[in-house]
């Protein structure tokens, strides 16, 4: 039989309001309806297809995802790219304040840049693993930091904070941070980029298609 790899998207988002991110079922806690229909399929594939003999097939929980080629998102497109609109037509970026126990700009997610995550599907598919893997870099850094790289990149603007929005309320994770030991054992031993970094290649980029 021919064993065609199947890498689909899962989401950080199945971990909700929990405090640990390992890929295990007492991790998910999900918030909303979106996270919890990922959570069930990634519960599906467990129960119908890692027991048995077929296809490799793994599901990545994307965590924070920013990069080239995302505008058609709109509304959903990254903080970076939106921070960077904000700035560019003159505006300063703005941010919640404070909320959940964290300072303004301080909540905190694991955000990694596009092209690590496209490395990230490569392996897998080249490998043939299968399972649920997190797709974060490990480390999470505040919204903070892609705002303050964002205004050193362009070189002009401040952050201005504001209310916590009454829709959010209950459904916002403030803070994520991939466990990425599953990966790892795995054998994937990439590098990936920080916010300083992979933001400030990212705002270069769309500074680029501007001026093209």
């Amino acid at each position: 039989a021919l064993r065609v790899p199947f890498l689909y998207a899962s989401s950080a988002s199945v971990y909700g309001g929990g405090t640990e991110f390992r890929e295990e079922p007492e991790c998910e806690r999900p918030l909303n309806v979106y996270a919890y229909s990922k959570k069930l399929f990634d519960d599906y594939v467990r129960r119908t297809v890692f027991d048995t003999d077929h296809s490799p097939v793994a599901g990545l929980r994307y965590f924070n995802v920013y990069g080239p080629r995302e505008a058609h998102k709109g509304a959903m497109a990254s903080v970076a790219y939106h921070l960077f609109n904000q700035v560019e037509q003159g505006h300063n970026p703005k941010l919640f304040g404070a909320y959940d126990g964290f300072a303004p700009g301080e909540q905190s997610r694991d955000f990694i840049h596009v092209g690590d995550v496209a490395d990230i599907n490569l392996w897998l598919w080249k490998r043939g693993s299968s399972g649920i893997f997190n797709c974060g870099t490990g480390r999470a850094q505040p919204f903070r930091a892609i705002a303050e790289t964002v205004i050193g990149t362009l070189g002009q603007g401040e952050i201005e904070f504001i209310d916590f929005p009454d829709h959010l309320k209950g459904s916002y994770q403030s803070f994520t941070q991939a466990d990425m030991s599953r990966l790892r054992a795995a054998g994937y031993n990439g590098q990936f980029r920080t916010v300083e970094t992979g933001v400030r290649d990212y705002v270069e980029w769309l500074k680029a298609q501007r001026s093209s």
